[in-house]
Parts: structure tokens; sequence; C-alpha cells
């Protein structure tokens, strides 16, 4: 399947765009995406910064199963107070 991900903020700004279309095996996880987007931007982000990702503008768990057409968006973390 192939899924557009959208980065947020910090991410977009270090991958150099807001959007990719990325390709997938059908019954790819949260946890197959993020894996194949540090592949593909190994600069994202550290690897002991866990990469939030947003499925249908919902929070998704690395388990949450992908399906061709889903909204995938990288969130950043945010600090400020």
């Amino acid at each position: 399947m192939e899924l557009t991900v959208r980065l947020f903020a910090l991410y977009r700004e270090r991958a150099g765009r807001s959007t990719f279309p990325l390709q997938l095996p059908d019954g790819a996880t949260v946890a197959d995406l993020i894996a194949e987007v540090r592949r593909h931007f190994p600069m994202l982000a550290p690897p002991q910064v866990q990469i939030v990702a947003a499925v249908n503008a919902d929070y998704a768990s690395p388990e949450v199963v992908l399906r061709q057409g889903d909204d995938v968006c990288l969130i950043p973390p945010v600090s400020g107070g």
C-alpha cells in the first residue's frame, strides 16, 4: 500500500518537506511505518526519541495496523509551559 505521511514542525524542517509518499506492505503497523521513516530520514529524531504518530486524527500506538488511504501524521515532542 502507498501512504502519504505528513510531517509537522521540527520533523518537517529536518526532512525538508511536509509530506512524502511511503510504500509499505499490506498489514504494516505504525511501528513498521516509523522504522521505514527512520530509514529514509535518519536525522529526523535520535533513536532514543519515540516518534509519535497520529492515524486519521487520533494518536496511534505502534501496533495499530495501517490501511490504504489512512491519514498519517508524525508529531515531534512538544515542550514549553
